[in-house]
């Protein structure tokens, strides 16, 4: 009876051929925490496809097997007539090294006996990225934020031992607890994650019912943040030891925090400038004055309109826009003049302007043909 042909590995992660390094991570991550056991109890599919999941990630991002693997398909990757693939019964394995001693352990072991490497590698945790959204007001100020997200840690129950509780913790038999065993074929000796500890060196005697032996857990945090002052859209700040934690003592990841500042009503932002817009009359355009307007403090400043001012010209209030960040002072604030005209004029502002339009030489003005 034909065996069955093995799924795609990038069609098991959903990705291209052409997928970098971040991208394989990515992909690995979204899908496994859409069919872990743990968000999918008691559902056979989901486990069976967690597994899948697994052992594509083991082999694509592993410079080593994901070359193999290019070149030949999973006959590159399976070790030849053996077929072991490096994942245990539970589909819960450590990323393993299939061909990594391949010929550096020739005569290194015995058929079927324990590698003798030293205890398996500390892997540093994931990094994570969380979004901060303020407001213009607050990006001004700054502030400190409290940002909320989910994260893996140790197991509350456990504490990472995945022991349940009067439960001990013991080192691998089938391994000397160095988390690999060594294969022997023919004239190779292969080097490949021990399938009875998954490459963690030890075996609980019970499980914890909690983790399900993992160590681990999904949990919420709520984190306060130190945002500058002078913040802008872009910018990611990041906080240490705040993403997943790491394997086998590796520690925790980062958190990247990354910042979001919502338009305002009033004012534009313009790197450290801000623009707003003033409505002013006719005559003050002519004539001269001032007019107040607000400012991000929600203070006003009284700005000085010079005689003759033309509609779009740009007036500056120096030191009045957003703090720059990490550097001292502040940027402008640049008032964008527009000249207000009345909709509906009334009689004795129509004469005037008859008479204004009669000074100026006679022709119908601007204002003049709006009303007609």
């Amino acid at each position: 009876m034909p065996t069955a042909m093995k799924e795609d590995y990038y069609e098991i992660l959903g990705i291209a051929r052409t997928a970098s390094e971040t991208e394989i991570k990515s992909a690995f991550r979204r899908q496994a925490m859409k069919y872990h056991p743990d968000r999918n109890p008691g559902d056979k599919q989901a486990e069976e496809q967690f597994k899948k999941i697994n052992e594509a990630f083991s082999v694509l991002s592993d410079p080593q097997k994901k070359q193999m693997y290019d070149q030949y398909g999973h006959d590159g990757v399976n070790a030849g007539a053996g077929g072991f693939n490096g994942f245990n019964a539970s589909g819960f394995a450590d990323v393993g090294d299939i061909f990594g001693s391949v010929f550096g352990d020739i005569f290194g072991a015995g058929f079927g006996g324990s590698a003798r490497g030293g205890k398996p590698r500390a892997q540093r945790g994931e990094d994570l990225k969380v979004d901060a959204n303020l407001t213009l007001e607050q990006a001004y100020s700054g502030l400190e934020k409290e940002v909320s997200y989910t994260r893996v840690d140790r197991c509350s129950v456990c504490g990472g031992t995945g022991a349940e509780e009067g439960s001990s913790v013991k080192t691998c038999r089938s391994c000397n607890g160095s988390g690999s065993v060594v294969y022997r074929q023919g004239f190779f000796s292969m080097r490949q994650t021990c399938p009875d500890c998954g490459g963690k060196g030890t075996v609980v005697e019970r499980p914890c019912k909690k983790c399900r032996g993992s160590g681990v857990e999904r949990v919420r945090e709520n984190i306060t943040v130190k945002i500058p002052s002078g913040v802008r859209t872009g910018v990611t700040l990041r906080v240490n030891n705040g993403g997943d934690i790491g394997t086998n003592g590796g520690g925790y990841g980062d958190l990247y925090v990354e910042v979001h500042v919502k338009d305002h009503k009033i004012f534009k932002r313009d790197g450290d400038n801000l623009v707003i817009d003033a409505q002013i009359t006719y005559p003050q355009a002519v004539l001269g004055g001032s007019i107040k307007v607000p400012t991000i403090e929600g203070k006003e400043v009284e700005v000085n309109i010079p005689k003759g001012t033309q509609f779009g010209e740009v007036l500056k209030m120096q030191g009045c826009g957003m703090p720059r960040l990490g550097k001292k002072g502040f940027g402008d604030l640049l008032v964008n003049v527009k000249i207000e005209v009345p909709k509906r004029p009334t009689a004795r502002q129509k004469e005037l302007l008859e008479e204004l339009a009669k000074e100026t030489g006679g022709k119908k003005s601007f204002f003049e043909k709006l009303f007609d």
